[in-house]
């Protein structure tokens, strides 16, 4: 009564037998693929964490310089501007890891912010009584008296370019490991689980328990279970020359470091460029936000205080050293897996599930 190993020799086998079989095989297809795609998933998985380590690396730096500044130079609002900076990482953080948000929203969601406490501490340090109603009118007032001249949209052009890249790069690595992923279970049709157990289990119904399959045979039985596997190969490549653009893209002229590493310097001749219009700003202010409470003896016109370019460059030289070693790592190792899914049967019937160095195999029906 047997359905796979018949055979004209008395045989060892039952059907019971030949069930477990099939599934063992199932259960072994799934393991030797899981063990074929370790090293590839393991090297994207540690590149996912080793490029959010760099860029975590970066954006703490930019965020630390650009706290600075406000301590630094601008002494009466850094307390106040702690949280509008804090917010403004974060969101570019979000942003490369793909969250639903942009750039420009996060730009422009700083410098509302930022507006009152320019206009309250540096361009009328008087202003006691900064209710939220005005606070309020300040920050949609900004909107349209563009108090920070073009560098509020230089910055979006700037961040938009370069982390950009860094944001496809991220999906685009989730995915490979989600396509990866969905082939290790692939299903094992009723075809292919029969052709597996002829090939490995058929030789132990007549007690051939040391003969393995023909390395020829062992290609066509894997070919044919893994067609629809094979059938990525087109794809995969595509993948791996958008990967290669992407890390290409991103050590172009808009790079992810400089342009982090630049965000303080931004903010600081937004800044300078709102003070020097300080008397037309307020003038504007004034006729549609109404005039706030001053104290006696308006101390307008704050020291303006040009900022010396920060020298704590280490940090940001090791991260950015770091970054770049690890794209250049990462593109050469995926480089070599182009013919992943196209050489996968090739693979399979490598090692010891084949008969390699004797003349003597099983082809399906004999040992020949």
């Amino acid at each position: 009564d047997l359905q796979i190993c018949q055979h004209r020799a008395p045989t060892c086998c039952t059907k019971k037998m030949e069930e477990s079989y099939q599934a063992a095989v199932r259960r072994e297809r799934t393991q030797s693929i899981q063990a074929l795609n370790f090293e590839l998933k393991y090297m994207i998985v540690g590149h996912i964490t080793a490029f959010q380590e760099a860029f975590e690396s970066l954006l703490r730096f930019a965020e630390n310089r650009t706290s600075s500044l406000f301590e630094t130079a601008y002494r009466p609002m850094a307390k106040e501007a702690a949280e509008p900076v804090k917010e403004l990482f974060t969101d570019i953080s979000l942003y490369i890891l793909g969250a639903e948000t942009t750039v420009e929203s996060a730009v422009l969601r700083f410098f509302d912010s930022l507006f009152p406490l320019v206009y309250s501490r540096l361009i009328n340090p008087g202003i006691t009584d900064l209710s939220e109603d005005y606070t309020e009118c300040l920050r949609l007032t900004r909107q349209d008296i563009n108090p920070f001249g073009h560098y509020s949209k230089n910055m979006v052009t700037e961040l938009s370019k370069s982390l950009w890249a860094s944001r496809m790069l991220s999906q685009a690595l989730s995915l490979g490991i989600e396509v990866i992923n969905t082939t290790e279970h692939a299903a094992v049709s009723r075809e292919c689980s029969r052709a597996l157990v002829r090939m490995q289990y058929c030789p132990h119904c007549q007690g051939l328990t040391l003969i393995r399959p023909c390395v020829g045979y062992c290609l066509n039985v894997m070919r044919g279970c893994l067609a629809s596997v094979a059938e990525l190969d087109a794809q995969w490549r595509e993948f791996i020359s958008t990967l290669e653009y992407l890390t290409n893209e991103m050590a172009a002229s808009h790079e992810l470091e400089v342009a982090l590493a630049g965000i303080w310097s931004s903010i600081n001749e937004a800044i300078l460029h709102a003070q020097l219009n300080g008397p037309q700003l307020s003038a504007t202010v004034d006729k549609v936000c109404g005039q706030p409470k001053q104290q006696e003896g308006n101390l307008s016109s704050a020291n303006i205080v040009p900022v010396k370019e920060v020298t704590e460059t280490q940090t940001f030289v090791m991260a950015h050293t770091s970054l770049n070693n690890k794209r250049r790592e990462f593109i050469n190792y995926m480089k070599r897996s182009r013919t992943f899914y196209a050489s996968i049967a090739e693979r399979l019937c490598d090692g010891d599930l084949v008969m390699r160095d004797s003349s003597t195999c099983w082809n399906g029906e004999d040992v020949v």
